[in-house]
Formats: structure tokens, C-alpha cells, sequence
């Protein structure tokens, strides 16, 4: 430990001092320089094929948080709890007293967290101790982090340096400093928080601390580091998009890029898929749920495809270029896919075989599997007889995904994912968009500011019922104050007026079961319009005006899609009353969720955009606070512009 402060030194790079503190006593502590090593460390051993995660809870015994297997693609890991195979919404808490708009640590659990931030430096100085640096960010965009973990729990520090990418000390520069720090405990999940995954953000004026009190890398190693960078954001006024995108070149060379934004479970890791065909070569649009019939369409080519980022993305002012679009790079060293659209071999041909045989380790993530086996990312582990756990992940080096973009790129098409319901006549509900919708710009912000997370999110615990998640769907993961973030979602889309907004649901288009097809044929169909615009009679405003403009057809290489799968009013089992009874259950949760924005601070334009919606406002009267500029201008690039 000496030899690694000494060098540090020599760097002139500094530990905080607890960090130093904790170092120097703790039992023993085994520096990390590469993921390999990590990777080794999981199974404590790479002799080893297999390893429990385990810790002695007092009053409770000896408890197995986690099983770990050594597979020929990486390493898999399982939680012994179905609980711990999802993010916990409510796992964040502030323990400082900076601004915030979040819950405090000492409201929630009626004590101060200095108690509990003692106690877990004096559990974490009894352990065996994995440290590792890394850079919070990418492309130069953010700060050095060091992370602090018990040894055993390898395979947690090997999805967090994967996240993020790991510095070794070798390539740490002179004068580094370091901005965030992590520290793992999980048992304090058992001895404090009742069992419940709970991360504290405890922002000093120089380090902004995690404190991660559970295994699942979900709300900490990944969100939780998000919330460093929201922060870093805040203080220096630029956003971390929480989006998927890619670039899809059209069979006539036109180029389209998509930014996909939404709640968990809204749709980002999907933007990277192919389209599925039926064994014949058709593509099924979707099954009507009541009466069991199908809806094919032929398209005789898809869409090439470059993916950009899976899940943030950076809005830095470093990489605009102030001409009306909005550009992006990937905020993520490796993505954490979610694979529970994956239920058989063939389904994902591109990622099954990125993951098969991948250049380097993988992380696999509720993903059944035995010790030196092949992970398969189809093979689901159980959470109980009969039904798979919803959230299988993999986290995968962004550097080992075919064709992915490492360049910024300008969008020209930001989608907004809707986890949408079944509707009918019998049980209304909000599923009554369409197969995609054109937003204006203040409707555009709207839908970022309530962020519905929707129907039976995969993602996290929750009780399938819509709720919000909040600015830009990035608000559980920030620290800060809501309207700050509002006001600069809201300045991002003024200044970005050639950038277009849509509206795409999936799951459900009314009685429809429709998966994700929406929106990758969305992309599809935008990709091949290239700059043309939309015909006047191709739209019209929506019967509900949240949903912004709706399509009277729409037509993919000769293949019209059905008309009631554009307008949800149109299918007999929801028609004009089951509608409008869905829209008028979309518009309160709109009303309700917008009010907690009209605070003192907030930009007088984006107070006129609200106070329309609370008044049932037009699409015109929207158009009118914030005017549709290049309306429905697309990008249109050559190949050899790339």
C-alpha cells in the first residue's frame, strides 16, 4: 500500500483522505491494473470455475449474496435473491446538504449518515480489499475515480471497471485529480437497510462519494456514476442524455442518425437491433391480443446500422457546432445490454455471436449457466418455477461491438420510447399512440420532463403501473435541483431546431402486441426518407395533442402499414370511447407531473409551455410558444462524408 501511495506521489496525484485513511489500515488491499485481472479476481482464482460471494451478517449468519462461474465467454454471475436481479427505483439518497431536490439521507432513515459512514469504513478496514482507478466518462469528458471493494466481490469491480474505463497506474497523468470515489459494503443492505438496495451520494466540496451498500451494478456502478457526471453537468451547464444511438444507412445510401431516449425499459438497447423476419422473410408488425389475428409486411432490405451509444451519451458544448443539431458522443466505456428479447438462438444473430465469442471477457448478468460452460444470452435464469427473471444482462467493451461509431455525431432524429399498455374499449388505459408520432419542440420537452416509465418495466422493481421518471428520464440517477435540469433540456431543444422529435411506443399499439417494431421500423422509414419532407396530407394533429401530429398513412418500400396501427381509434376493440378515456388517463398523469416544475427558476418560456398543457392547450398554441423550425428537415449525408 505504501509503494502505491508513493508512486501516486510522484504523479502528484493526491487520495482523499479518508480513502488514504482506509488504505493504510485496512487488512489487506490488492491494487488492479487491467479487467483481466478483475476478471481473474471474480472467482478468486482463474484456477477456480466457481466461487460464492458471501458475507457473515450478524444476527443473521453467513449469507451467499451472489454465485460466480468461470465460463469460456467471461464470467457469469447470479444473486441468490430475485430482488437483487433488478434496480431498486428508490436506492438513492443525499447525505449532504448541497442543493437537491432528492431524498436525504437523514429524512429517510431519521438519523444522520456520519453514524453509518464510520461504521462502514470500520467493516471495510477488516476486509480484504480490491482497489482499482477509473475515469468516470469518456472521450476526455469527465473526471478520475478510484474504487474501493471487498476482494470478493471481484466480479462487482469487474462490471464497474468495464462501465467506466480503468486506468492503470501507468496511464494516470501527472496532476490528476481524483472527483469521485466508490465504496462497496454490502452487508450494511442486511444490517441497515431492511434487505433494500440503497447507494449514498454524499457530495463534498471536493469528491463527489458513492456509497454502494448492495451488489447489483445497476443503481451504482452504472447509475450511480451517472449521477457523478449529471452533477459535473449541473455545475458546468451541459446534460448526459440518457439515449441509445445509431447511425442506419438506407439501401439508397441515404444516412440518418437516430438518438432514442425514454424511461428504463423504454426502448434504448433495441434501437441496436436487426429486424426479425418470419422463416418465410416477412416481418411481423404484431397479433391483435383479442382476437388473435397477425399483420405481416415485406421489405425486401433493411437498413444497415452503426451504433453509437446504448444508454448515455454526452451533450458536451466541446462537441457542437451551433448549426441547429444537437451532437452527441457516447458517455459509456462498455454497454450493459439488456437481453430479455433474446428467448432463442436466432433472434439477435449480431449480438449472440459478439457475445459467443467475444474478443475479450464479458460480464454476464441472470444469465443460467454452469462452471466452464458457454454463457448464452437467451438462457434466462429463473426467479421463481416457470418464470424468468426480465432483466438478463451482459456488459460488453463498446470497442468489441461491430461497426460502432467512437466520433460525436450530429442527430437528426430524437425518438422518445413509450413502454406503452394494452387499450381497449373495457380497459382503457394510455396505450393509444400510434406506430410514431411527430412532436413539436415544446411537446418534445414535455414528454422528457414527466418521462412516463410505463408498462411492466423489465429494468426494475416496480408495480407495473405508469409512473414519471423525470427530466430528460435521466432524473433518478441526479442530485441536483429538477428545474435547473428542465431549463437546460429546454434551452438544448430551442437551440437545436433541425434536430426532429417523434413519439414511439412499444409492447402495445392498442389491442396490438406490437414488441419493439415501432420504432426500429421507424428507423427504417426515416432512414429511407432521407431530406425529403412529410407530404401535408401524410399528418394531422393528434385526437390527443400530447401525442403531437399522428399519420394518415405510412408506406416502407411499397408495404403500407394498416391504418389502426396509426390511429388506436380506428381498431374496433378501443375505438373513439376507449381512446379517449386512455388519452384523457395520459393527460392527468401529464397535469399531475408537470406541476412540481413551476418553481421559482424556471425559464419563463418553459412556464407558458406548461401552463398550455395544464389548460388543454392545441399542438398550434404549443407551435406557437416554441415555432417547428426546418420542420421535418432530415440529415442527408454520402458515404463519403463518414
Amino acid at each position: 500500500m505504501t509503494d502505491l501511495i508513493e508512486v501516486l506521489k510522484g504523479k502528484g496525484i493526491t487520495l482523499p483522505e479518508n480513502v488514504s485513511t482506509l488504505l493504510k489500515e485496512a487488512k489487506s488491499v490488492s491494487f488492479f491494473n487491467t479487467t483481466e485481472e478483475l476478471a481473474d479476481a471474480a472467482t478468486n482464482g482463474k484456477e477456480n470455475l466457481e466461487f460464492e460471494v458471501k458475507y457473515d451478517i450478524p444476527g443473521k449468519g453467513e449469507y451467499t449474496e451472489a454465485i460466480v462461474h468461470r465460463v469460456k465467454n467471461g464470467i457469469s454471475a447470479n444473486y441468490t435473491e430475485p430482488y437483487m436481479r433488478r434496480r431498486d427505483p428508490g436506492t438513492m439518497v443525499i447525505a449532504d446538504n448541497k442543493p437537491t431536490d432528492k431524498t436525504l439521507f437523514k429524512d429517510k432513515f431519521g438519523y444522520e449518515f456520519s453514524k453509518v459512514q464510520d461504521e462502514t469504513f470500520e467493516w471495510l478496514k477488516a476486509q480484504d480489499l480490491a482497489v482499482f482507478f477509473y475515469f468516470a466518462g469518456r472521450a476526455g469528458i469527465g473526471s478520475l475515480g478510484i474504487a474501493i471493494a471487498p476482494a470478493n466481490a471481484g466480479f462487482f469491480a469487474l462490471g464497474l471497471a468495464m462501465l467506466q474505463e480503468m486506468k492503470s497506474l501507468e496511464e494516470l497523468e501527472d496532476g490528476m485529480e481524483i472527483k469521485s470515489s466508490i465504496f462497496v459494503a454490502p452487508v450494511f443492505r442486511h444490517t441497515h437497510f431492511d434487505g433494500k438496495q440503497v447507494v449514498v451520494h454524499n457530495r463534498t466540496e471536493d469528491v463527489h462519494e458513492l456509497y454502494s451498500y448492495n451488489l447489483y451494478p445497476g443503481p451504482s456502478a452504472k447509475k450511480g456514476v451517472y449521477g457523478v457526471l449529471l452533477t459535473q453537468g449541473e455545475k458546468e451547464g451541459w446534460i448526459t442524455a440518457h439515449c441509445s444511438a445509431v447511425e442506419a444507412i438506407s439501401p439508397y445510401d441515404n444516412i440518418t442518425t437516430f438518438m432514442h431516449e425514454g424511461a428504463s425499459g423504454g426502448g434504448k438497447s433495441e434501437l441496436h437491433q436487426h429486424i426479425l423476419r418470419e422463416p418465410e422473410g416477412a416481418v411481423l408488425l404484431g397479433q391483435n391480443s383479442v382476437t388473435g389475428e397477425t399483420k405481416h409486411i415485406e421489405i425486401p432490405k433493411s437498413c444497415a446500422f452503426r451504433p453509437v451509444a446504448d444508454d448515455m451519451a454526452f451533450c458536451h458544448p466541446s462537441v457542437q457546432e451551433k448549426d441547429g443539431k444537437l451532437r452527441i458522443v457516447d458517455a459509456e466505456n462498455s454497454w450493459f445490454v439488456r437481453v430479455d428479447s433474446v428467448n432463442q438462438y436466432g433472434d439477435d444473430p449480431t449480438l449472440e455471436k459478439t457475445t459467443i465469442t467475444p474478443k475479450e471477457p464479458l460480464l454476464f448478468l441472470n444469465i443460467n449457466t454452469n462452471p466452464d460452460s458457454t454463457a448464452l444470452i437467451w438462457d434466462h435464469i429463473e426467479d421463481e418455477p416457470g418464470k424468468k427473471c426480465p432483466n438478463p444482462r451482459v456488459v460488453i467493451p463498446r470497442k468489441i461491438m461491430p461497426n460502432v461509431i467512437d466520433r460525436p455525431v450530429a442527430v437528426d432524429v430524437r425518438s422518445f420510447g413509450l413502454r406503452a399498455p394494452q387499450c381497449t374499449k373495457g380497459e382503457p388505459s394510455y396505450g393509444i399512440a400510434g406506430m410514431f408520432h411527430i412532436l413539436p419542440p415544446a411537446l418534445a420537452w414535455l414528454w422528457r420532463l414527466v418521462a412516463p416509465r410505463g408498462h411492466k418495466n423489465p429494468s426494475i422493481v416496480s408495480d407495473g403501473t405508469m409512473q414519471s421518471e423525470g427530466v430528460g428520464s435521466y432524473w433518478p440517477f441526479a442530485t441536483g435541483k429538477m428545474v435547473d435540469h428542465a431549463n437546460m433540456l429546454l434551452k438544448q431543444i430551442i437551440d437545436t431546431p433541425r434536430t426532429t422529435f417523434t413519439l414511439v411506443p412499444n409492447q402495445n399499439i392498442g389491442v396490438w402486441k406490437v414488441g419493439f417494431k415501432p420504432q426500429l421500423l421507424m428507423r427504417e422509414y426515416m432512414t429511407r426518407r432521407g431530406a425529403a419532407k412529410l407530404r401535408e396530407d401524410q399528418y394531422q394533429d393528434s385526437r390527443c395533442p400530447l401525442l403531437g401530429y399522428e399519420l394518415n398513412y405510412l408506406t416502407i418500400e411499397g408495404a403500407k402499414i394498416p391504418k389502426p396501427l396509426l390511429k388506436v381509434y380506428k381498431q374496433p376493440e378501443v375505438g373513439v370511447e376507449g381512446y379517449d378515456a386512455g388519452a384523457a388517463e395520459l393527460t392527468e398523469f401529464f397535469k399531475k407531473e408537470l406541476k412540481q416544475y413551476l418553481q421559482p427558476g424556471l425559464l419563463d418560456t418553459g412556464r407558458r409551455i406548461i401552463e398550455a398543457c395544464l389548460n388543454d392547450a392545441s399542438i398550434d398554441e404549443y407551435n406557437k410558444i416554441v415555432p417547428m423550425s426546418f420542420e421535418y428537415e432530415y440529415s442527408f449525408k454520402t458515404i463519403e462524408n463518414l
